[in-house]
């Protein structure tokens, strides 16, 4: 697909952000785990996972828009999966935030855990579906969910290593 050349040091780049920040986030996973071992299984299925996946998002796609020879049906059907899957996987995201006990999420936890990655994974889709009638477009909004979850991913990581610095007894921070 002739469109995807150009897009290929982007993809790199992104793709290569992506992997380092999951070694990141399993370094400070690791080094928080110490402290709060007995209050990190809800938590970390709520807040942490969810970045690992968000940066693996990104690492995927990039690697599956790297693939060389693809048609752009295949392209779409690919973006279709991911997008949903990972709409799918958000929502339920979602179930889980809502049972950690020891944090009560306010409205930047909604908005950075469930309503930017949603936009995003609907994005993702959309682009999917794009491939067909207009691949320049899809390509394009495919390249701002990629940026827009790593962003995510950044912003949560901080995030969570921030109030585990703050907070390191687990208790709600006032």
């Amino acid at each position: 697909m002739v469109q995807l050349s150009g897009w290929s040091n982007f993809y790199v780049v992104v793709g290569s952000s992506a992997g380092a920040l999951i070694g990141l986030q399993f370094v400070v996973i690791a080094l928080i785990s110490t402290i709060r071992a007995q209050t990190a299984a809800a938590g970390a299925r709520a807040y942490a996972t969810p970045t690992i996946v968000f940066f693996s998002t990104v690492l995927l796609t990039a690697a599956i828009l790297s693939i060389p020879h693809q048609s752009r049906g295949r392209i779409g059907v690919e973006l279709l999966v991911i997008g949903l899957a990972g709409t799918m996987y958000v929502a339920r995201v979602g179930r889980h935030i809502r049972l950690v006990e020891q944090y009560i999420p306010d409205r930047g936890d909604w908005m950075w855990f469930l309503v930017l990655p949603t936009m995003a994974y609907v994005a993702l889709f959309v682009s999917g579906a794009l491939m067909w009638s207009s691949p320049g477009t899809a390509l394009d909004v495919v390249g701002a969910s990629e940026l827009l979850l790593l962003f995510v991913g950044v912003h949560n990581a901080w995030d969570g290593a921030v109030y585990m610095v703050v907070n390191p007894s687990g208790s709600q921070a006032d």
